[in-house]
């Protein structure tokens, strides 16, 4: 998959190229990186990207002309790795608080594009003409405000990166990721089988995994009705799942 990502901070996504599962899969070509730096596009000595406000008031605003082509090269490059440069297949994403909020189900359809534009704003925000005019997306990580979108498109890499084909080694690793059917994560545990004072659960230890799948389903539960009681109310489970919870003696009834 191809990632063309447009920031003023480019040396921040080192943390992506250099370390972990992304490093990984871009050192493999599972996935391919290329920062694009909106100052190189202008004109003046100051190698200016950002302006006041029209209308007054604080902070400052980045300009749509050095956005633009940084954009416009990002489509080039992507082109040249085979993407088909249109928004159902390689689409300009805006990392804005405004956007819709990423969740488990967007980062799978995220995955199948070819590649992705990711636009990384600072200040104030974007000349709203250079969003009408290239922008397919905007997609938020939460309701707070950062100092740039740098931070943001790193989780949105990162959380796709690892859903592509061989990335994670094992793909159940993805599959039993919290939030993937719905629920939290169950708890996990290694070595040693004692730790201050505390054992294994011994279901664990079984070797009968039916017990360890419904074990392992029922402390999901458990754990989304305590601490995400939004994520339980809209869970459906299946007929197996019912019966584990009956067996649990957990209502399923919201």
């Amino acid at each position: 998959m191809y990632f063309a990502v447009i920031s003023i901070f480019p040396e921040m996504f080192a943390a992506v190229r250099e370390f972990g599962i992304t490093g990984r899969a871009l050192t493999q070509a599972q996935a391919t990186l290329e920062l694009i730096n909106p100052r190189d596009y202008t004109t003046d000595n100051y190698r200016r990207v950002d302006e006041r406000p029209y209308g007054g008031g604080p902070g400052m605003v980045m300009m749509a002309e050095p956005l633009a082509k940084a954009i416009e090269d990002a489509k080039s490059r992507a082109s040249a790795h085979g993407c088909q440069i249109d928004a159902a297949h390689c689409p300009v994403v805006y990392l804005s608080p405004q956007g819709e909020t990423l969740s488990e189900a967007k980062v799978v359809a995220l995955a199948d594009y070819d590649g992705m534009i990711l636009l990384c704003g600072r200040y104030e925000g974007i000349d709203e003409r250079l969003l009408a005019k290239y922008v397919d997306i905007e997609i938020s990580i939460g309701d707070y405000v950062l100092t740039g979108g740098e931070l943001p498109a790193m989780v949105l890499m990162d959380s796709v990166i690892r859903r592509l084909p061989n990335v994670m080694g094992d793909d159940q690793s993805a599959e039993q990721d919290s939030f993937v059917d719905g629920l939290l994560d169950c708890p996990h545990y290694t070595k040693p089988h004692s730790f201050a004072e505390m054992s294994v659960p011994e279901v664990l230890l079984s070797g009968h995994h039916a017990n360890i799948a419904q074990w392992r389903f029922v402390q999901q539960v458990e754990r989304t009705m305590v601490r995400r009681p939004d994520l339980w109310q809209a869970f459906t489970p299946t007929k197996q799942q019912l019966k584990w919870l009956q067996s649990a003696g957990i209502d399923s009834n919201r």
